[in-house]
């Protein structure tokens, strides 16, 4: 089973909202998630990005794999740089 850290869309027609889920991959996107580790509302200026350190830190040493989209938030909000210092 592959899981990946990855966007699962809400909020309403032309005003998106996303949760950040670790999911199956094989599950649809807006689907059956593992856990949830955070949101980004792109609406905001700047955009809200809110990531739960330790959960996602945690799913990423587990195997997790982010998709691209993700990997840049993670980078935007530092994350991703924590985990890669921690890895190496």
């Amino acid at each position: 089973m592959a899981v990946k850290i990855r966007l699962a869309r809400a909020g309403a027609k032309k005003k998106p909202f996303y949760q950040i889920v670790v999911a199956d991959e094989r599950c649809k996107r807006d689907g059956r998630f593992i856990d949830n580790v955070g949101t980004y509302d792109p609406n905001l200026d700047p955009a809200a990005i809110r990531l739960e350190e330790t959960k996602t830190l945690e799913w990423l040493n587990k195997g997790a794999q982010p998709t691209d989209t993700v990997k840049q938030l993670m980078k935007k909000s530092g994350l991703w740089a924590k985990f890669t210092a921690k890895a190496a």
